[in-house]
């Protein structure tokens, strides 16, 4: 008689039942088909088990550092929802600890990272640096050059909206860069055809070009923001992918928004390889539109620098740390950082240049900005209300008397032409109160601002 490994053998060798015996059995089987002893087959059988899935941590053995103030009910509330998700998010088993900024604002179901949120992990999680890979700022100095002749410049050569440039007016990126696309499997395709596609162009939402003077020379700069673009939405959505696919593998109590990619893994080093080139392709869409306006003026550049602030990075200690709408402040954040960084508030007031301070309670960042306590179409029905629009919304008449009143004295543009009052300064925190906390919180240093012009 031909023995047989069953269903029972696995059991009595005290393997857990589950859909994987069907593999299982088979390879056991065919080892014993080709002269295996039982023990053989049965470790064959062994080697098809899943590991043991990894349970929810409890809510309260992480610590979840706090650098945010309410300044009023509003705020209060938009405090109570970041502490709220944030509690449920450091319940992910490979999470080590969090922070949360003073310009934070929830962003997804409970449990997403907050913007202004900040977290370290064993693992890299594509939710916790959102699909807006390396949303950045990037700042450099015209010295001598005229304002408005910046602004205008920086107008004619930009481009915002959904989409990318039409075909006979693409600019490519750098030969070093589309090959480091070609290279991975992550950017290959769709992402790879987007790099092209989307280079030079910045995006829609809260992305945008500003010219302002340096309060410490009055020198004339341009402060582009925007991310990685189609490009990067591409590599955010092939992560999430093959991070729920471990999250169904190790940890199915997870949120399918918290999955991770263990960085040991084949598909955790392309990722973060992925990661790398992303943000290489970022940091050259910024500066050839700063260059572009240079060429347009006849402009010479004197000084520049950038940072991201939706990224992960890795230090010493091993652990990947996430910020979604948090820059860092920690020393050598990067190979090619300096030790300056880039904080807007709104458009109505000063860019902050800082200096970070590593801050232990900040895990080494500071905020990216004002934040916001309402989302866009909160905010738009208040100022509904407060202008008295009809049935069909703001008028053309409504926005104008907007813009100048929380904007007086600026140049003010919008790409399309189509006014998006959403995002004006009462649409974000008070710029005031969120410097006092970075201040209050030991979180970075102003050194230096650029005052708007537009």
């Amino acid at each position: 008689m031909i023995a047989v490994v069953s269903g029972q053998d696995l059991i009595d060798a005290g393997m857990p039942q589950g859909r994987w015996f069907g593999q299982a059995l088979a390879a056991a089987n065919r080892m014993l088909g080709e002269g295996a002893s039982m023990e053989q087959a049965l470790d064959m059988a062994r080697s098809f088990q899943p590991a043991p899935t990894l349970p929810l941590q409890t809510a309260d053995e992480i610590v979840i550092y706090s650098n945010i103030s309410a300044e009023n009910a509003f705020e209060q509330q938009n405090v109570e929802k970041v502490n709220a998700t944030m509690r449920a998010l450091v319940r992910t088993p490979v999470v080590r600890a969090a922070a949360i900024m003073p310009d934070a604002c929830p962003s997804g179901p409970v449990g997403t990272i907050p913007v202004g949120g900040v977290v370290a992990s064993e693992a890299i999680h594509p939710g916790m640096h959102s699909a807006d890979i390396c949303c950045s700022m990037a700042i450099s100095v015209f010295p001598g050059t005229d304002p408005k002749s910046l602004l205008d410049a920086v107008h004619a050569v930009t481009h915002f909206g959904p989409g990318g440039r039409a075909r006979d007016s693409q600019i490519k990126p750098s030969v070093e860069t589309l090959s480091a696309f070609q290279q991975n499997p992550y950017l290959r395709g769709p992402a790879l055809d987007a790099a092209i596609a989307h280079f030079a162009t910045q995006g829609d939402g809260n992305h945008f070009g500003y010219v302002g003077a340096l309060k410490s020379t009055g020198a004339t700069v341009l402060v582009t923001h925007h991310g990685s673009r189609a490009p990067g939405a591409h590599l955010y959505t092939a992560g999430m992918k093959a991070a729920d696919r471990f999250r169904q593998e190790l940890s199915p109590e997870t949120l399918r928004e918290n999955a991770w990619i263990p960085a040991d893994t084949r598909e955790g080093e392309d990722y973060w390889n992925a990661l790398q080139i992303v943000r290489h392709w970022t940091k050259e869409n910024h500066y050839t539109l700063h260059d572009m306006a240079a060429e347009r003026l006849s402009a010479k550049v004197t000084d520049r620098f950038w940072n991201e602030h939706n990224f992960v990075f890795r230090k010493a200690d091993g652990l990947f740390y996430h910020g979604k709408g948090a820059t860092p402040a920690f020393d050598g954040w990067a190979g090619d950082a300096t030790d300056l960084t880039i904080i807007p508030l709104n458009m109505a007031e000063p860019v902050l240049i800082v200096r970070g301070s590593n801050a232990p309670h900040g895990l080494g960042f500071s905020p990216h900005g004002a934040g916001r306590n309402f989302s866009r179409t909160a905010h738009l029905r208040r100022l509904a209300e407060e202008y008295g629009a009809d049935a069909r919304g703001l008028s053309p008449n409504n926005m104008a008397a907007i813009i100048a009143k929380e904007t007086p004295g600026l140049d003010v543009r919008f790409f399309s032409d189509d006014a998006d009052v959403s995002e004006l300064p009462s649409a974000y925190k008070n710029a005031a109160a969120v410097r006092a906390q970075i201040e209050a919180y030991g979180l970075a240093e102003v050194v230096d601002e650029v005052i708007p012009y537009g």
